[in-house]
């Protein structure tokens, strides 16, 4: 009896954990534009949680630019960020709003609403093209 018992136990353990590997790959990825805008939101999480390197790494062909370069867009990066702390109370959060997919340009129109400190919404538009399967900033 025990051991039918512990098969039994044994075969559901067993048959939970396929079920929770098919959800899993069943989940996948979402649509390009879902994607496009995931990566625009992720890439502006990451400015505004000051890891300016991370938010560049999400620019197209970063690694194509010279040091000295990079350095200055680190430092615009930083500068954007605090003229939005002096003039609006910073920015609290970021939502992605929708995208859209421009297939004879060949990229994607990501649409965030940035959420200033001072209650006010402003919508961009973040242009992002596909690179190795991986959604950048254009």
């Amino acid at each position: 009896l025990f051991i039918h018992s512990f098969c039994l136990e044994v075969h559901y353990l067993l048959y939970i954990f396929i079920a929770a590997l098919t959800f899993t790959a069943c989940e996948g990825k979402g649509t390009p534009e879902e994607e496009a805008g995931k990566a625009a939101k992720k890439y502006y999480d990451y400015l505004l949680a000051g890891k300016y390197d991370k938010y560049l790494d999400g620019v197209s062909d970063i690694d194509s630019v010279s040091a000295s370069y990079r350095e200055q867009l680190l430092t615009n990066a930083k500068q954007y960020l605090y003229r939005q702390q002096d003039r609006y109370g910073g920015i609290r959060g970021v939502r992605v709003s929708h995208a859209e997919i421009d297939s004879a340009r060949g990229y994607a129109r990501a649409y965030l609403v940035l959420g200033y400190g001072d209650s006010i919404n402003e919508r961009i538009v973040v242009a992002m093209v596909e690179r190795n399967g991986e959604w950048k900033m254009k």
